[in-house]
Formats: structure tokens, sequence, C-alpha cells
């Protein structure tokens, strides 16, 4: 394979773009990939079938078949990656799971005893981009402007304003594209060297595209990759007003715009709904667990740990009004199309109450306002209270034992 040059694999992909990737796969006796995929130019591609192809166009050669190479990261997908090319980890089912796992063991500095905040900050500010659907490439005057102005406010382990250090390092991590440029990326090592690479280079680039998909469509991923970046390289920081200054830190941030089809896919199975509410509950056990023996308030906002308190009690109602007496919703939906419920906190936060799912129940608007002003509302409220916790410990006790 050591023969392959980018000149090869190119070629590889514009057959794979002519023929689709059905018939591309079928005519080089290769299956899906189910952890490697090639990300180029927007468009994802099968790469040990790509590799195995490319190897055909080499003069005097045939391509491999699928018995000749591997797909892992030290063969075809190594071999792509020492081309410059991006190869996204994460092709078959579980790209969530496997996002989650590559910012989890992100290799940062660790010289002063703790972690450097380079490549989480620059990382957060692409999540926010992506929440917000902007473009998801950018040139690099545009990248290294917005990162250096964030790392000189939010630079909160002394890290200087050096943009190309992180980006050097998630590109090499597969967490970042680069585009229009010549030569492979250097390592995140060195100063001068790499600061000229990015100064001659001026490449384009951003998230790769399934990450930036998996952070614009889906609220779980989205707040879970927040909460592992925080859990993992934040401890004891204040990063309130990082978040909010990339666009992360509103009572909105759960939101993920499913539609009721959708919607209603997530709840067919029990076992599915009890792993759904057990992740959005764990993100808010680590929120409301970083304050523990320090001198902040019960009620102070957070709206990661809020907006995974919202999801997950709307995901636990699937879709109807929890107040066990209930005379009927609203059979009406929102413009988005979901049912129309109201989340609310049992007890008030300002009287002692938790954050928390299991304080936190979904009512239609009538039973909202009965316990809200109505003449029993306290009895209801004791209802509801009893309600949230038995529904909330049924779910994670069903998650304990799959």
């Amino acid at each position: 394979m050591t023969d392959i040059t980018r000149r090869e694999v190119e070629q590889a992909m514009a057959e794979f773009d002519r023929l689709g990737r059905d018939r591309f796969l079928q005519r080089y006796g290769f299956r899906r990939a189910v952890r490697y995929l090639l990300s180029h130019d927007g468009k994802l591609y099968d790469s040990k079938a790509i590799v195995g192809a490319a190897h055909g166009f080499l003069p005097g050669q045939q391509p491999l078949t699928w018995k000749q190479l591997s797909g892992g990261a030290k063969h075809a997908a190594g071999l792509l990656r020492r081309l410059d090319f991006s190869v996204e980890r994460g092709g078959g089912s579980r790209p969530h799971e496997d996002l989650i796992d590559r910012i989890a063991n992100l290799r940062v500095n660790r010289a002063s005893g703790q972690p450097a905040l380079y490549q989480p900050i620059a990382l957060l500010w692409a999540f926010g981009r992506a929440r917000r659907g902007e473009a998801r490439l950018l040139s690099w005057s545009e990248t290294e402007d917005a990162i250096k102005a964030l790392l000189e406010r939010h630079g909160m382990r002394g890290e200087r304003p050096r943009p190309d250090y992180p980006i050097a390092a998630l590109h090499h991590a597969g967490l970042w594209e680069l585009h229009s440029h010549t030569g492979s990326v250097p390592t995140a090592k060195g100063d001068s060297k790499l600061r000229r690479w990015f100064v001659e280079q001026h490449p384009s680039g951003g998230l790769p595209e399934l990450v930036y998909n998996l952070v614009r469509h889906s609220a779980e991923t989205r707040l879970t990759v927040i909460d592992v970046l925080l859990g993992t390289f934040f401890q004891d920081l204040e990063y309130g007003p990082l978040l909010t200054d990339v666009g992360l830190y509103d009572a909105n941030v759960a939101d993920d715009g499913l539609d009721t089809g959708e919607q209603q896919d997530e709840w067919k199975e029990q076992a599915n709904l009890a792993a759904q509410y057990e992740r959005w509950c764990r993100i808010v056990d680590n929120r409301e667990n970083e304050n523990r023996g320090r001198r902040v308030p019960r009620t102070a906002f957070n709206p990661i740990r809020s907006s995974s308190a919202h999801r997950a009690v709307l995901h636990r109602s699937q879709g109807r009004c929890e107040n066990p007496d209930c005379t009927g919703q609203p059979t009406d939906v929102t413009d988005a199309g979901q049912p129309i419920l109201e989340v609310d906190h049992v007890m008030d936060l300002a009287l002692g109450g938790r954050d928390h799912p299991s304080q936190m129940v979904a009512l239609c608007p009538n039973c909202h306002a009965a316990k809200t002003r109505g003449r029993k509302r306290e009895q209801l409220r004791a209802t509801l209270l009893d309600v949230a916790m038995e529904r909330h410990t049924a779910l994670r006790t069903d998650e304990e034992t799959e």
C-alpha cells in the first residue's frame, strides 16, 4: 500500500461518486465500513474500499481485495491519514458513542499538572456554530480570529492565544478537517514551524461532517459532549462565561427539533426509553454533583443541568400528562409537532426543591394550573411528588438491570 498516493485515492473517490456507494462496493467486493469513513469535501467514503480500489489505479497493479488489507487505524485508515485525508471514526451504528469516546480521550498538554484548554475551547466554539447551523468550514483567518479571542478571554490555565495548536491537534485526532493545503499537517508540537505552516497554507477547516451533524441535530449528543468536556477538562473552573460566549449556555440548549414521528420512534421500546432517560439523568447528576461541598446556592441556574432535566422528564412522560388524575390533555400539538406539556418543579427551587427529574413532572396546561392555583393544590403536589419519584426510580432501575 505504500505506493498509493493522493492521486490514486482521488481517482477511487471519483469512481465512487460516479457509480454510487452500493455499486462501488459491489464492484470491488467490500462491505460498508464499520468504524472508519474517509471524509472529503463534505462527502463520506468507505475507507477500506477506497484504499483497495486506489491500488488498482497504480501502474500495472490490481485492486486489493478485502482479504488483502485491514481497515484499522494502522492500515487503510492510517494510510489515508498519512496522505492527509480526514478519516472519521464511527462509521457504523455507534457514532454517538464513538464521538464521546474520542472527546473523553483527547490527548492534551498537562505540563502544569492540569489539562490545557486549547482543544476543549476550540471544540466548544465549533459545537456552538453547529448548534446554530452556521457554516461548517471556515477560512483560516476566520477560525484564527475567533479562537484567538476565546483563548484570550477564557484561557483559564495560562493558554496562549495560539489557535494553530488546538486545530493541528484536533486534526490529528480526527475531530477537525483541514482543506485547501499541500503536504501533511504538522503535529501540534514545536512553535515557529507550526505557526509558519498555517500562515503559508491558510487552510480552510472545521468539524467533520458526521460530527457537525450529530451536534447540530441531536440534543443528546450535544449535551453529552459538553458534559464530557466539562467533567474532563474544566474541573473546579467557572465555565459559564465561556459557554455563554460560544452559545451553549441557555435554556434551549436541549432542543433538537424532532418531529412527531421521530419522537414516537424514540418511545417505542421500554428498554430504549430507560436507556435514554438514564443518559439524560447522568448529565443532570454530573452538573449537580460538581457543586457538592462548594459555597453556591442550591438554586444556582445551570442551563446544562436544567435543560437535561427538562428533556429527561418530557422523554419519561412519552407525551402524556403525568398527573394520574388528569381528565384529558389537549389533543392539539405545538408548531414543532410536540405534545402540549409543561415541565414543572413539584417543589419550588427556592423552598429547597431540586432541579432534578426525580422532583419534576410533565403536566398538561389544565393540571399545571390546578397544581399552581387549585384549591387542592397541596394534595396534588404530594401526589405528583410521589409520581415523579416512582417513575424516576422505575426507569433507572430498568436501565441498571439491562
